[in-house]
C-alpha cells in the first residue's frame, strides 16, 4: 500500500469526480495526463488517442492541475474523463491524484503521458506488451534509445547524467530518467512512497528500482511540445531540484529498506528464541 495520504485538494477533487461521473469503471488500460494551462495543445493530444491497444480497451484521464484557463472544458470536449484539482500544486500531485483514481477505479495498467504533444501515443503498444506478456511491472521510454528533437545541449547532457547517477545507486542500467511515456501495472505507483508535487519522474523511477519492481526501457520518440510553454523552469534550477529528488529519494529508500530489514531480523531472532520454550511445553 501506498505510504502517501491525500490531502483536502485531493478529496474535493475524488468528490467532484464522483459527483460528475457516479460509479463508473475504468477500461483495462487507462492514459493518465496531468494538465495544467494546456487548453491549446490537448485537443490535439486527446483526439490521436487510441480506443484501443494490444488487445485491451483503452481510457484518458486528465487531472487539471488547478489550471486557470479552459483545460478542463477542452479535455471533456474531446472525450478524456476529467479529474479537476481545486489549486495548482504541480505535475507530481496531480499523477498521485490519478494513480489514485486509476486503482479505484478498476484499471489494470496505467500509462502516462504529458498535456503538451511530445510523445508519440502509435508508441503504446511498445510500452504495454512487456506487461501483457508479464515480462516487466513498470516500462519506461527512452529518448537515448530512441530519438530527441530537443536541440538544447544542457537538457541532453543532464540526461546523460542523471542516467548514469541512477544507474550506479541502483545497480541496473538506465538511460533517461525522465521520459514521462510510461506503462505500469496500476498497483505499482500506488505501493512507493511518493511525495513530490512536481520532480515526479524520478521519485517515482528510483523508488519502484529501490523496491525491485521489473523495470524495461524502449525506444521512443521525443518530439517539441505542440504548443505553449514548459512549466519546468530554467536549466539550471531544474538540474539542481531534479539532483536533489534523485539523491533524496534513494537515501530515504535505503533508510526504509534498512529498516525493514532490521525489523525482519528482529522477527527471525524472536522466533529462534521462542522455539525452545514452545518446546519444552510441549
Amino acid at each position: 500500500m501506498s505510504t502517501t495520504f491525500p490531502d483536502e485538494v485531493d478529496q474535493d477533487a475524488l468528490a467532484d469526480y464522483a459527483t460528475r461521473y457516479g460509479d463508473h469503471r475504468f477500461a483495462p488500460v487507462v492514459v493518465l495526463i496531468a494538465a495544467y494551462n494546456e487548453q491549446d495543445a490537448i485537443p490535439s493530444v486527446l483526439d490521436g488517442m487510441p480506443g484501443a491497444s494490444c488487445g485491451l480497451n483503452v481510457d484518458t484521464l486528465v487531472v487539471v492541475d488547478g489550471a486557470t484557463d479552459a483545460t478542463a472544458e477542452a479535455a471533456a470536449r474531446h472525450g478524456a474523463y476529467t479529474c479537476t484539482a481545486p489549486k495548482n500544486r504541480g505535475q507530481g500531485a496531480a499523477l498521485r491524484l490519478g494513480y489514485r483514481l486509476a486503482a479505484e477505479r478498476g484499471a489494470r495498467y496505467v500509462v502516462t503521458t504529458d498535456a503538451d504533444g511530445q510523445y508519440e501515443i502509435e508508441e503504446l503498444p511498445s510500452l504495454l506488451r512487456p506487461l501483457i506478456d508479464d515480462e516487466a511491472d513498470f516500462v519506461t521510454g527512452s529518448r537515448r534509445l530512441g530519438s530527441s528533437e530537443n536541440p538544447q545541449l544542457l537538457r541532453r547532457m543532464g540526461t546523460y547524467v542523471f542516467a548514469w547517477l541512477v544507474s550506479v545507486m541502483t545497480g541496473q542500467r538506465i538511460t533517461d530518467t525522465s521520459f514521462g511515456f510510461r506503462a505500469m501495472r496500476v498497483e505499482v505507483p500506488n505501493s512507493v512512497r511518493l511525495e513530490q508535487q512536481q520532480y515526479q519522474s524520478s521519485e517515482l523511477l528510483v523508488g519502484v528500482l529501490a523496491r525491485g519492481y521489473r523495470v524495461r526501457e524502449r525506444a521512443m520518440t521525443m518530439r517539441q511540445r505542440v504548443a505553449g510553454f514548459s512549466k519546468k523552469g530554467n536549466n539550471m534550477l531544474y538540474g539542481y531540484r531534479y539532483t536533489k529528488v534523485v539523491l533524496g529519494t534513494w537515501m530515504r529508500e535505503r533508510r526504509a529498506r534498512r529498516v525493514m530489514q532490521a525489523s525482519a531480523g528482529s522477527a527471525s531472532s524472536d522466533e529462534q528464541v521462542n522455539e525452545p520454550a514452545r518446546a519444552a511445553g510441549d
